[in-house]
């Protein structure tokens, strides 16, 4: 039987998603809790991967598993078995043929500033923490230059290890709620840093040391060192998963609010 999780973290603690022999990290936290659920070994397989500090609302992931549980069961019995930086949202029984990250069509992430002369207090380490004043409206247009398929090699980590830096964008939206703002982008899939490094670039143009067409030519360039610089990933959080409607995941797969009015 197979069975697909949502879960969401809070990333600040932890050494990224996947399972580390000498690091804490979420993946390792959530094979313990459903091994103990399940009273056998398990493992489990995600929809994406999130770096050291990056958060998730809605990240997806599946296990095979003989144990007969009912979903309520799955939720409740690995969540006692968790630490209080994690949590299993829902449990659903899926079809064979579903997998978390290979059926996957698109995924959406949220990055979240702080935009004041102050820095967070409350919100520390959930968001990122910018000063100088940024403004929305030249970064939405400069953001309109993502939108479609493209090579983003000038967004992709150094280390990053895809074949190809092709990947399709299907929206960016941008928009501000008194002291925060929220970056939101949705495409096919992602490459390693490419989000923190598209708004790393972004900010150059919010506080105007860029005009918004620099995005273009940052794109076109083909090239890291043409970008701005990684954002942190404090701000960062894995918010959606979109699946074929066949496998019967969109009510509890959309994209998560992470507590903030409007974003």
């Amino acid at each position: 039987m197979k069975i697909a999780f949502g879960v969401e973290y809070d990333g600040s603690r932890f050494h990224g998603w996947q399972r580390q022999r000498k690091h804490r990290s979420v993946q390792s936290c959530v094979e313990q809790a459903l091994s103990r659920v399940a009273n056998v070994a398990t493992t489990v397989i995600c929809a994406g991967r999130t770096d050291t500090g990056v958060h998730a609302t809605g990240q997806v992931i599946h296990t095979e598993s003989g144990a007969e549980r009912s979903q309520r069961s799955w939720i409740l019995g690995a969540n006692s078995n968790l630490p209080s930086d994690v949590s299993v949202k829902w449990a659903r029984v899926v079809d064979d043929e579903f997998h978390a990250r290979f059926s996957a069509t698109a995924r959406t992430y949220r990055y979240i500033i702080c935009n004041r002369v102050s820095r967070p207090a409350v919100w520390a380490n959930k968001v990122s923490f910018v000063f100088r004043p940024l403004d929305v409206n030249p970064m939405a247009e400069a953001a309109n230059f993502l939108i479609g398929r493209h090579d983003f090699s000038s967004f992709r980590a150094a280390g990053c290890q895809s074949r190809h830096a092709v990947r399709q964008v299907r929206r960016i939206a941008i928009c501000r709620h008194q002291d925060f703002i929220a970056i939101e982008i949705e495409a096919n899939a992602f490459l390693q840093h490419m989000v923190r490094n598209i708004v790393g670039t972004l900010l150059a143009v919010g506080d105007g040391r860029e005009p918004p067409a620099f995005m273009a030519d940052v794109l076109a360039a083909q090239d890291r060192t043409a970008a701005g610089q990684t954002a942190p990933p404090d701000g960062l959080y894995l918010v959606g998963v979109d699946y074929p409607d066949r496998f019967g995941l969109s009510d509890c797969t959309t994209s998560q609010n992470v507590g903030f009015p409007l974003l």
